[in-house]
């Protein structure tokens, strides 16, 4: 064991501390981790554990959505600059001016935004059951979606529906295209 994974392990002791990585993390991370995964996966699992410290390996919101399932708990990001270009292209004050022009309407927003966003929003979804949350809510309610068109473009496939969607996405799946799957 090298000396930097000592030292992490015993501070990680000491402080009754939890590292989570987020999957994109570096080998290393991951190696000190104790736990892998989603950022909403990630926080589930820290709010289950006796710790008192969480460590997270990832962005803002990721932090800010373990401190929201685990509020009696320190929560800690490694790298203050961890930003994500979803959140952090969808900031309160241009999102309530936003949703002010859509009052009756229900606001869902993906997890993957920040905690004033979700303070924000009536209902908070994952990619998983966005389709689910947008069904839930009746037939001629007009429903606003953020901060992801992209996945509230397939949720409108999906569901028929038609959402007021945030103009917002993520730099890293904006790289993704047809041409580059076709390759």
């Amino acid at each position: 064991m090298s000396e930097q994974i000592e030292r992490i392990a015993a501070l990680k002791q000491q402080r009754n501390a939890v590292i989570l990585a987020h999957y994109y993390q570096e080998g290393e991370i991951q190696d000190v981790a104790d736990f892998i995964g989603d950022s909403l996966e990630l926080s589930r699992k820290a709010a289950a554990t006796t710790a008192d410290v969480i460590v997270f390996c990832g962005v803002h919101f990721m932090a800010e959505t373990a401190k929201i399932l685990s509020p009696n708990k320190i929560v800690l990001l490694p790298d203050l600059n961890a930003g994500c270009s979803l959140a952090d292209g969808c900031t309160p004050e241009q999102f309530g001016q936003f949703r002010a022009q859509y009052q009756n309407h229900v606001v869902i927003s993906y997890i993957n935004c920040s905690a004033a966003i979700k303070a924000q929003s009536d209902l908070i979804c994952t990619s998983s059951n966005a389709v689910a949350m947008v069904e839930s809510v009746p037939k001629g309610r007009g429903i606003v979606f953020a901060p992801d068109q992209n996945l509230g473009r397939w949720v409108e496939k999906q569901t028929d529906r038609e959402l007021v969607l945030w103009p917002g996405s993520c730099v890293v799946h904006e790289t993704f295209s047809e041409e580059a799957v076709l390759k």
